[in-house]
């Protein structure tokens, strides 16, 4: 297998720019694992894990990243991992989180800083802030995929983010 990176890029959006950042990797036989792709704004933005058993490819790919910047204006930045280990989800349950409301400064800080503070541990998060249709207000909504530990009663967990939602003046929904 080799060695495990993360790659992030993001330039602003155009037909190719997939392409181009991955033929980085494809080019320094290094082996795509998972991918995390999506456009913010009009920069289209990539997070990339992949393994390499090239022992020079950091610096290969560090000066690849510095061209593809100077011929695609795409910024790319790569980080080795330290030994793989795959992060157990024994004594945890999943569950999505649904958070949506008039758009304000800190629902993602409060909500992320509430869920810390409980040992609840975000593995996704998607979000966005759009028109409402019927008055035109901005709306954010945000769904969060967290691993909750065993122990921790869900009744409890409902109990404190209605404490929450409230603060926020949201509407948020737990589901299992």
């Amino acid at each position: 297998m080799g060695k495990r990176y993360i790659m992030t890029a993001f330039g602003k959006d155009r037909t190719g720019i997939v392409a181009d950042v991955t033929r980085l990797l494809y080019d320094s036989d290094c082996n795509l694992e998972d991918t995390s792709m999506s456009m913010l704004a009009d920069e289209f933005t990539l997070s990339l894990l992949f393994s390499c058993s090239n022992p020079q490819i950091e610096d290969q790919l560090g000066k690849e990243c510095r061209r593809l910047e100077l011929d695609k204006g795409i910024s790319a930045f790569v980080r080795p991992l330290k030994e793989h280990s795959a992060k157990s989800s024994k004594g945890y349950k999943t569950c999505t989180l649904h958070i949506e409301g008039l758009d304000q400064a800190g629902i993602v800080y409060k909500t992320s800083q509430f869920l810390a503070e409980r040992e609840l541990n975000i593995i996704h998060l998607d979000s966005s802030a759009e028109a409402s249709p019927q008055s035109g207000a901005t709306i954010y909504s945000m769904d969060i995929k967290v691993q909750v530990p065993e122990n921790l009663p869900f009744d409890q967990v409902e109990e404190e983010l209605n404490q929450l939602a409230d603060e926020l003046h949201v509407d948020v929904s737990l589901s299992r």
